[in-house]
């Protein structure tokens, strides 16, 4: 089967080609802007009727919370129509795609881990355009499986875990909201994750499907980015502080913990405990000793 991923240089995106490269029983395509749009139909649907494509793995997304906010047409272009024409190409080519979305589309307002089948509502322009992707692929049919995802970090690109390092290389102390709640996920789990899902989905099904997927348990940012000071042993010291004390444009999810039963009962995934992941992470990139 050939797959092909969009938005294949972010985080996850750079994840799923080093997995690639280890297993090579498929045929890849790893395609990012500016190669290709995906709001662009015509230009996706060449690449999938060239290249033969079986499965699409969206990591292609508009993630700038904050600047959301005042770019909104672009948020919604890339998160919404961008997966609507997706959906639309996956439809005519009897292809999958498996999108993945996020957290964001809950407002944090509960206490106890979010399951797929809970009512969305939206933080913000980010959340709201995210939403809106996963219902235009719903209303269109094609074969799909939804990811939602949280706090993703990697070594590449731009996340929560490298400017906790630079900042803690250059900083004495920084100061950390404690009352925002969720769960790390390191993209090199997801992308294995995503990997074992393609390897034993049934082409000739047609899913219609939402998943979640973090790593296992929880913490608070400040809990997060004091894990991340001791495991690279910098001195920075991490001081606690409220949301209030720290203003956003938007207002983030208190509580965004996602419950991940559905997705390890339907494909059979064992989840690594966040602390695990990330200490695998900075040893991998050489952020610990």
């Amino acid at each position: 089967m050939n797959i092909l991923v969009t938005g294949s240089r972010g985080q996850l995106g750079s994840e799923l080609q080093k997995i690639r490269e280890i297993q090579q029983r498929e045929k890849w395509f790893f395609m990012d802007l500016p190669e290709l749009d995906i709001t662009d139909t015509r230009a996706v649907a060449a690449v999938c009727r060239e290249r033969c494509i079986g499965a699409i793995v969206n990591c292609a997304a508009y993630t700038a919370v904050d600047k959301a906010e005042g770019d909104v047409d672009a948020a919604f272009r890339v998160n919404r129509d961008g997966a609507a024409a997706l959906a639309s190409v996956a439809k005519a080519a009897g292809a999958l795609l498996l999108h993945v979305s996020t957290d964001y589309v809950f407002d944090g307002s509960t206490n106890r881990p979010y399951r797929e089948d809970d009512p969305a509502t939206p933080c913000g322009v980010y959340g709201q355009s995210k939403w809106e992707g996963e219902e235009a692929i719903r209303s269109i049919g094609c074969s799909h499986l939804i990811v939602r995802t949280s706090w993703l970090y990697s070594a590449y690109g731009h996340n929560f875990v490298k400017t906790m390092l630079r900042l803690g290389r250059d900083r004495e102390s920084i100061s950390i909201v404690f009352d925002q709640t969720g769960t790390p996920t390191w993209a090199a789990d997801l992308a294995g994750a995503i990997v074992s899902i393609l390897d034993r989905f049934d082409p000739s099904r047609c899913y219609a499907e939402t998943f979640h997927y973090s790593n296992e348990g929880v913490c608070s940012w400040y809990d997060f980015a004091r894990e991340i000071m001791d495991a690279a042993r910098l001195p920075c010291r991490v001081l606690p502080i409220e949301s209030h004390e720290y203003p956003t444009p938007v207002t983030r999810p208190p509580y965004s913990v996602l419950n991940k039963r559905k997705i390890k009962d339907a494909w059979g995934l064992e989840i690594p405990y966040w602390r695990e992941s990330l200490l695998k992470m900075l040893r991998e990139a050489g952020g610990s000793s």
